[in-house]
């Protein structure tokens, strides 16, 4: 049997992997297995500001279409991805979120941000909580509770509907224009006291107000007799990532009188804000993403550019 000549490309250099198999393969050159790809989708989808298509998940991870389209049906199957509600691309499934909601809520006492709450919490005697947006629910990622009788709980984990929040509200007040505008389209307004605010256009007014003045509010719209207010927590470079608030019994203070600790507040989202510092590696792949061409904010998401004026 005549054994075939090797076949070379027309420089006369020898035939290598192709392309698409160099790409599927860590810094050491070792080829990726299927958990590692699955990882490397899981880190892309987590890492975008705004849904990754299925061309946008090629490009950036350089596998091969059929292996992207594999890997990402087994893990929306899993629940660990999903098409976002426009069915723009892929964003975080409801799996993934509860590990990762699960890991910070674990770590949180043992974490600098933790102690920011904590201090706060002690400086005005009341309930404070740091909180991020996902969907239509406003999620704790971090709770301390205040050291009374009649006080609230809730753990950690816990979420609670953003139309009748103060820091679901303020996220939304924060979010572009236009987004914000789908997602009052799509939200459940469902009325849980009879001050919760069920209109949609009523709600956005709201939330014009709340973004003129920084802060967010609930004056027992989520339950009868509890008042609380939020403030955003930005970086140093201007990204959303969340909001503390303080909570408390309308009993013991009215919404006025919570409004007194806006300064403690607002020096606590800044000592806050400052824990999100980026190293420069951290820094150069930011600015890496942020120049791919993809717009900046999404309205899933609560860590876009925002701006907000405080009073």
């Amino acid at each position: 049997m005549t054994n075939r000549p090797t076949k070379r490309p027309t420089n006369g250099a020898p035939r290598t992997r192709s392309t698409a198999s160099r790409r599927e393969a860590d810094a050491d050159g070792a080829p990726l297995g299927a958990s590692g790809k699955a990882l490397m989708i899981l880190e892309l989808v987590s890492a975008a500001r705004e849904p990754l298509s299925m061309a946008e998940l090629v490009r950036l991870s350089g596998l091969t279409k059929p292996t992207a389209h594999r890997i990402t049906a087994a893990l929306a199957e899993m629940g660990l991805i999903e098409r976002d509600h426009w069915k723009r691309g892929y964003i975080e499934g409801p799996r993934l979120i509860k590990l990762a909601f699960d890991t910070l809520a674990a770590a949180a006492p043992r974490a600098l941000r933790h102690s920011i709450l904590r201090a706060l919490s002690q400086e005005v005697g009341e309930t404070c909580n740091f909180g991020v947006l996902s969907g239509s629910e406003v999620i704790y990622l971090d709770r301390v509770e205040a050291k009374w009788p009649l006080g609230l709980r809730f753990d950690a984990g816990s979420r609670v509907p953003a139309h009748a929040s103060a820091i679901g509200k303020l996220l939304l007040a924060l979010q572009p224009l236009e987004q914000r505008a789908e997602i009052i389209a799509a939200l459940p307004l469902v009325q849980h006291t009879n001050r919760t605010i069920t209109d949609a256009a009523r709600l956005s007014r709201a939330l014009d107000k709340i973004r003129e003045s920084g802060i967010g509010t609930d004056e027992q719209e989520y339950i009868d007799g509890v008042v609380c207010i939020a403030m955003p927590v930005l970086t140093e470079s201007g990204d959303l990532v969340g909001a503390i608030a303080i909570s408390a019994p309308n009993a013991r203070l009215g919404l006025d009188q919570l409004l007194k600790f806006a300064p403690a507040l607002r020096d606590a989202t800044t000592r806050m804000g400052a824990t999100f510092r980026l190293d420069p590696e951290e820094r150069r792949a930011a600015a890496s993403t942020r120049s791919g061409g993809r717009r900046a904010a999404a309205p899933r998401r609560t860590s876009g550019r925002a701006q907000a004026r405080a009073p």
